[in-house]
């Protein structure tokens, strides 16, 4: 993946959770239980939050421009596709299979936070030398 797509790359997931939050309030909810439902919207609450991480990544790379920023963003899309992605399919098929992937996803975003804090403490520490 080129550094320079997660503008496009926040932008669309920024676009689908707003249309997968849409269905989930106005369409599945006389599909499925509460339960469910709620499980749905934690996957569009964290593909929220992590569509914005993907818009800070895509400007601070410019800033910053070292492998951490790029690494977490690419951390952030992957947690995007496994946690959130393993919810929605979980809701919408109720193969419990699929749940087992939501932890990967949630790894996947410490992970994208970790690697964004060593780009700041590189970036700090590469300005005092």
């Amino acid at each position: 993946m080129k550094k320079d797509h997660f503008l496009l790359i926040a932008s669309v997931s920024g676009m689908l959770a707003v249309a997968l939050g849409a269905f989930g309030a106005h369409g599945l909810e006389k599909l499925v239980d509460a339960r469910m439902l709620q499980r749905f919207h934690t996957g569009v609450e964290y593909q929220f939050y992590h569509s914005l991480a993907l818009l800070l990544i895509s400007i601070l790379y410019k800033q910053i421009k070292n492998k951490y920023v790029y690494y977490a963003g690419c951390a952030f899309l992957l947690g995007i596709v496994l946690f959130s992605g393993s919810l929605y399919l979980y809701v919408l098929t109720e193969i419990k299979a699929f749940v087992l992937v939501t932890p990967l996803g949630g790894l996947s975003f410490i992970v994208g936070w970790v690697l964004l804090a060593f780009s700041a403490k590189n970036s700090a520490y590469s300005e005092k030398r």
